[in-house]
């Protein structure tokens, strides 16, 4: 099972690009952890019969290295298509898009023929559909073991909300997309799904996405989706913990008391607990923050 802690920053690269090769073999971008080669919303209807016999080549010649690499397919045919290509074990998983009540029951069947992560991204009508989410999380909790995380599509979310975002804000700083988050969160979070955090659109602006990362880990949302290269070691860098965090995790974990005193705090162990060990864990993989 691959722990999302390791997800970092995740490029989305088209399956036609032309340095899509390098960077799988880790030639580029060497801090990437992971990347999802997309044969979806990334490509031009045009492209897509190119797109597919490209990723055909590539799973085909593919040597697995330390890089997690997904495919998000443009639909089950495409999935279908996908799980029958050579070597297409040695791909970690796939995004599902557009996930709904509609196809879930597809993607799932196609997968249980498979060993492969998924990650299945809710971006339609359910985002706004508290029943309907519940029911979509049910579905997934019978796989749970095998889902990474959980991801929405945030800019589906504004399109269907007609509106667009500011890099001033964070997307919580909207009252009808914090209450649409909140509720999906709320959803997964609380049955161990960890969740993704949603696109930020301006590449050239590394303040406003410093920024916009750590309302993310605020907010609970772990792992960045990336449009740029830029971003990686950005994103690596807010992942990283102080030292005070990384020792009230480690007090807190071998600690026999119920509750202890970190530093004037009341920490009960076990509440604390899983917050704790995603701490180790991050610094385990991103280090510790310099002072």
């Amino acid at each position: 099972m691959i722990d999302y802690i390791n997800l970092g920053a995740t490029l989305f690269v088209p399956s036609t690009h032309k340095n899509l090769t390098p960077i799988l073999k880790q030639e580029k971008y060497p801090n990437l952890k992971s990347i999802v080669i997309d044969a979806e919303d990334g490509i031009n209807d045009n492209e897509h019969q190119d797109a597919k016999k490209n990723i055909q080549d590539i799973v085909q010649n593919y040597k697995k290295n330390s890089l997690l690499v997904f495919i998000r397919p443009r639909d089950t045919k495409d999935l279908k298509e996908f799980l029958t290509y050579t070597n297409i074990d040695k791909i970690d998983g796939f995004i599902l898009p557009k996930f709904s009540l509609d196809n879930a029951d597809a993607y799932l069947e196609l997968l249980s023929k498979s060993k492969h992560s998924f990650m299945p991204s809710i971006e339609g009508s359910e985002l706004f559909d508290t029943d309907a989410l519940r029911r979509l999380r049910d579905k997934l909790l019978k796989h749970k073991e095998r889902i990474v995380l959980v991801r929405f599509g945030l800019e589906d979310m504004l399109k269907q909300l007609g509106m667009k975002r500011s890099c001033e804000y964070s997307i919580f700083d909207y009252a009808v997309c914090a209450s649409v988050l909140g509720n999906f969160l709320a959803a997964f979070k609380s049955v161990g799904f960890g969740v993704s955090g949603g696109v930020y659109p301006y590449f050239n602006d590394k303040d406003g996405f410093i920024k916009d990362v750590k309302r993310d880990l605020k907010e609970g949302l772990f792992s960045k989706t990336i449009i740029h290269p830029s971003q990686i070691d950005l994103v690596n860098q807010v992942y990283k913990v102080s030292k005070n965090e990384l020792d009230e995790a480690k007090k807190l974990l071998k600690s026999s008391d119920a509750v202890i005193n970190l530093d004037g705090k009341m920490g009960e162990v076990k509440t604390m607990s899983p917050y704790s060990k995603e701490i180790i864990k991050r610094a385990e993989v991103y280090g510790i923050k310099e002072l």
